[in-house]
């Protein structure tokens, strides 16, 4: 039981460690005091550019692959057997890490880029078409928080068309994160319903 504990902590930490709040001290610029304050990489796009961006996902995806992949299988004392669901609990606790990072006073991101690297540890050809979806919607609606919900929650549908219920850990933990992507977007929600949430008309194909 204390390999499981101290496996969990060790994922915690590494989501807690925040690529935009990192890089943002190489450039010395405080991604939470611009834009939507979000240390996310949407916000880090919007607020410096697209190669700080890519840097601020490519880092956040690895810590949730890290994660669930190489902290979850660590053999910590002896050769205790691995339970099937502590992959899935790992890419959790990186997740809740990135939105409630320790070493940065618990103001994180909202968490997707991390799923997303546990995602394609668990299965990386779920990602296809959970990818087409996310465009699919920002083509019809603009929103990237509404695309980042829906396909969060989509991948619910993804894994019980493919396992059915022959994966039952898979399918918990996409129900958990896909209600987590809702709550993290809960200001995005409100805006969007208030009218003032961006909007990216550019990619939207039905567009007024």
């Amino acid at each position: 039981m204390t390999d499981i504990v101290i496996k969990l902590a060790i994922s915690y930490a590494l989501g807690s460690i925040m690529g935009s709040l990192l890089l943002g001290k190489l450039r010395r610029v405080e991604i939470r005091s611009m834009g939507s304050g979000n240390a996310g990489g949407t916000n880090a796009l919007r607020t410096q550019g697209v190669a700080f961006a890519l840097g601020v996902i490519v880092i956040d995806i690895g810590k949730g692959a890290l994660a669930a992949g190489w902290v979850s299988g660590l053999t910590l004392f002896g050769d205790a057997p691995t339970p099937d669901w502590l992959p899935y609990a790992c890419g959790a606790a990186a997740v809740f890490g990135h939105c409630f990072p320790v070493f940065f006073g618990f103001r994180g991101g909202k968490g997707a880029a991390t799923l997303v690297g546990t995602l394609l540890v668990f299965d990386a050809i779920l990602f296809p078409p959970l990818l087409a979806f996310f465009i699919i919607v920002i083509m019809l609606f603009g929103y990237v928080g509404l695309s980042t919900m829906l396909t969060a929650n989509m991948a619910t549908a993804v894994v019980l068309w493919k396992y059915g219920t022959s994966n039952p850990e898979f399918l918990v933990y996409t129900v958990i994160m896909g209600i987590a992507m809702v709550a993290t977007h809960h200001e995005n929600i409100k805006r969007m319903l208030a009218g003032t949430e961006s909007q990216n008309r550019k990619l939207m194909v039905f567009r007024k």
